[in-house]
């Protein structure tokens, strides 16, 4: 029997479907939001299957239910009625003033005109050729219109190292989507999609009624595979391959309900022949990322035991950007676990898969040091850790932040501060895929960075003012935390030369267990 093709790219309900491709079935919590709702807003990451289920939607409502036999929606008995529909996409465009934001959306409406034989004056604005869309959509059909936006942030995301335009940016659409509020009464459903969640505030002023489903339990596997899903609708095409190991690479998306895959990761997987290879990440390098965390002096290890409010969800803004919500709602950063508190829901945050964790960490490093394609130096730290090797490792280390340019340190003064170093190690350990503790907590205090290697515990302690860092490690017992794993603990301490930006001595021991 010949497989089902990969639906790489392809965000059209009617073609996958018609063309033998395979198809994760999600209509079913199409028609829970349809039969429940009227005003919804979702934010997934990039290439997370977000087009997809917006086509979905419109399929359903083009009226055409035979298109639909065998899948859920289908079998539910759910009433396929045809509705006028506008799409409305910023998934393309240039961005870079309102002025090319204007031209977008003109283009954009036009197309719907030309689908619903509706017909804007020249002289309307882009919201008034909006309002009228959706007047005379359902005057001429007489059915309400439905309203299903994707990427509706794209405008100001794209030009968010730029605040000006992105400030315009935002003002434009604030305007734009404005439209929807007023229009209440001859609107069936309004669907809005987008990698970030801009306040009500900032963007929706007025719509106070839009359901956010971002964090809905009941609709966490809206966008993505499941575990199961990877293993039944893909098991012709993944047989004989370690699910365990695939779970790990590309599982871990987790938004208050059963983890995720994201679907680009598992078609590209499998059209390259099952190599694990970072096919979401290289899609995009978080550059402004990695520039907010170095105009911040992020402290990386903290990026270990991330706890935030459910402000965090709401903070980000063109005026105010904090590094881990912009993680968050970007992808590099997933919610594991949540608890109640007395000032709310709290959440817990981590890297979702090695996929993420290896690439994000091989970009900070590299754009922290200014050493492109460290590869090489990264396998002498692992070899050299692997073999208790520290004088290696201290050789490797120190080659390294040789290799730093000079003008980096002169111009950010990084090389002040130990939290540089710190996570300079951090990033670089862990771009390794090792089983890295950063900011390790102890009853005594907290260990700089711990390392969980198949054969030892390694205990590591940074100083730059001149203290022994190698004193702190037994004066604190850190090491006692680890004594029942029944491995070799090895504690190692490292001092830094702020003068000569350089490791200027490393001292170990190995700690002998009952002593």
């Amino acid at each position: 029997m010949k497989l089902k093709k990969l639906p790489i790219g392809i965000s059209t309900l009617r073609e996958i479907l018609e063309e033998n491709y395979i198809y994760v079935d999600k209509t079913h919590l199409a028609q829970e939001l349809i039969q429940n709702g009227k005003y919804y807003f979702l934010s997934r990451p990039r290439r997370f299957g977000k087009s997809l289920f917006l086509d979905t939607l419109r399929t359903v409502f083009s009226g055409d239910k035979e298109i639909f036999k065998g899948l859920s929606i289908y079998d539910n008995g759910y009433k396929f009625v045809k509705h006028p529909v506008i799409k409305i996409s910023f998934g393309s465009g240039s961005f870079r003033s309102v002025e090319n934001l204007d031209r977008t959306v003109f283009e954009i409406l036009d197309s719907n005109q030309q689908d619903l034989d509706i017909t804007c004056s020249k002289e309307f604005v882009g919201a008034g050729c909006f309002r009228k869309l959706i007047k005379e959509a359902y005057l001429k059909y007489n059915e309400k219109v439905v309203i299903l936006i994707d990427e509706y942030d794209k405008p100001i995301l794209d030009n968010i190292d730029k605040t000006e335009i992105a400030r315009e940016n935002r003002e434009y659409l604030k305007d734009f989507y404005s439209v929807i509020k007023d229009s209440d009464e001859f609107i069936k459903l309004v669907f809005i999609t987008g990698v970030s969640k801009f306040s009500k505030v900032s963007l929706f002023s007025g719509l106070n009624n839009i359901q956010d489903i971002t964090l809905n339990h009941n609709f966490a596997t809206i966008c993505g595979y499941t575990q199961n899903d990877v293993e039944r609708v893909f098991a012709k095409h993944l047989e004989g391959q370690n699910f365990n190991k695939i779970r790990k690479w590309y599982n871990g998306y987790k938004f208050l309900g059963e983890g995720v895959y994201n679907p680009f990761d598992i078609l590209l997987f499998i059209a390259n022949n099952f190599m694990f290879s970072n096919y979401w990440f290289q899609t995009a390098t978080p550059t402004f990322l990695l520039k907010l965390i170095e105009k911040n002096n992020y402290f990386l290890p903290n990026l270990e035991n991330i706890v935030k409010d459910e402000m965090m969800l709401n903070s980000f803004d063109v005026d105010y950007i904090e590094l881990e919500t912009l993680m968050w709602q970007t992808g590099y950063l997933t919610i594991y676990d949540s608890y109640e508190s007395i000032k709310g829901i709290k959440y817990k945050l981590t890297i979702p898969n090695n996929e993420v964790r290896i690439s994000l960490m091989s970009s900070i490093a590299d754009f922290m040091s200014k050493i492109q394609n460290s590869e090489l130096t990264q396998e002498d730290i692992y070899d050299a850790l692997l073999n208790l090797n520290f004088i290696e490792f201290e050789k490797t280390f120190k080659s390294l932040f040789a290799s730093i340019p000079y003008n980096l340190f002169t111009k950010n003064k990084m090389y002040e501060y130990e939290g540089y170093y710190v996570s300079l190690f951090y990033v670089y350990l862990k771009a390794l895929g090792l089983d890295i503790v950063g900011e390790d907590v102890t009853n005594k205090g907290r260990i700089d960075l711990t390392i969980k290697m198949p054969n030892s515990i390694i205990i590591i302690e940074f100083k730059t003012d001149g203290s022994n860092a190698l004193k702190q490690i037994k004066e604190k017992d850190y090491y006692q935390k680890y004594l029942n794993e029944n491995l070799p603990i090895y504690i190692v301490g490292i001092e830094f030369n702020i003068e000569d930006r350089n490791i200027s001595k490393v001292e170990y021991e190995e700690i002998k267990i009952g002593e």
